[in-house]
């Protein structure tokens, strides 16, 4: 059976130690301020999560582009070379262009090394929704699954894969179009916390609107409850944009009320953040199938 590597990319939110831990590679995309470009580091090499969240808070646009086609040349041919085959689990094609550019290159690279496979799967997901799907690709590998039982695996459970998020404001979603919703839903957002979810086809769909911080965390704890599945076998993930005390205390809610087996906080690195802006948190864990496909 071939080995193979996993790569995901920017948008896959995984510190470093967990992804040395799980040992899988990822693929930058950028980020712009200013007019100059930085690595979007998963590690924050360039700016502080801090930092870089000030930025947003004091009113500067950045802008984010997708992987490079030479990333994904480079990344890549560094395994192939050894003989590897590569899995990709991507951002959402539904928030970035970025698969379609890896599928070009990988059919590119399946013709420069013959015999070798280039597998890239949409996860239909960001952050750690996509994150923890990476970590589950990883474990399947552990078993010795190889990597087309493993790209299956993903493809048919990505629905599964539940997001629940609350935004500070919807301002730098729909700046970016990256949000879904109803124009109904724009018209009274004043002290508001919108509840978004990813919906069948990878958008960010906005479903609820709920009034206050306290309000919309319970609203969550609800959702979570209706939707998970076996929660005492898995790790309840949640992402935050510099909110690590709000991250925490969602986390103690959330587990209070659902036997999680475990969980795992992380920031939102730079390519989402950009997207949502500070004060985000993003609930990720596998339950229910997604089946809304949020309509504008």
């Amino acid at each position: 059976m071939s080995k193979f590597v996993i790569f995901a990319d920017s948008t896959c939110d995984l510190d470093k130690a967990l992804r040395e831990k799980i040992d899988v590679q990822y693929t930058p995309m950028n980020y712009v301020i200013e007019g100059k470009e930085y690595v979007a580091s998963l590690d924050w090499e360039t700016h502080s999560a801090k930092e870089f969240y000030d930025f947003m808070r004091n009113g500067v646009l950045i802008r984010t582009t997708q992987v490079p086609a030479e990333n994904y040349r480079r990344d890549f041919s560094k395994y192939l070379e050894e003989g590897l085959d590569i899995l990709y689990i991507s951002c959402s094609s539904a928030l970035s262009g970025s698969v379609k550019t890896a599928e070009v290159v990988a059919g590119e690279l399946m013709e420069k090394y013959a015999g070798r496979k280039v597998i890239c799967v949409d996860s239909l997901n960001s952050s750690l929704g996509q994150g923890s799907m990476v970590i589950k690709a990883s474990e399947l590998r552990a078993e010795g699954k190889s990597i087309d039982e493993v790209a299956d695996y993903i493809k048919t459970n990505r629905l599964k894969y539940n997001q629940f998020a609350t935004v500070a404001s919807l301002t730098y979603l729909k700046r970016a179009g990256r949000v879904t919703a109803s124009s109904a839903f724009f018209g009274n957002l004043f002290s508001v916390k919108p509840i978004l979810i990813s919906d069948a086809i990878g958008q960010n769909y906005a479903i609820k609107k709920v009034k206050g911080t306290m309000a919309s965390r319970k609203e969550i704890v609800a959702l979570v409850k209706e939707n998970v599945e076996n929660a005492e076998d898995q790790t309840l993930y949640i992402s935050h944009s510099d909110a690590l005390e709000d991250a925490e205390a969602i986390r103690d809610m959330i587990m209070s009320e659902v036997p999680f087996k475990d969980s795992y906080i992380n920031y939102i690195a730079p390519i989402v953040g950009a997207s949502v802006g500070p004060g985000t948190l993003g609930i990720y864990f596998v339950g229910k199938e997604v089946t809304i496909e949020g309509k504008a």
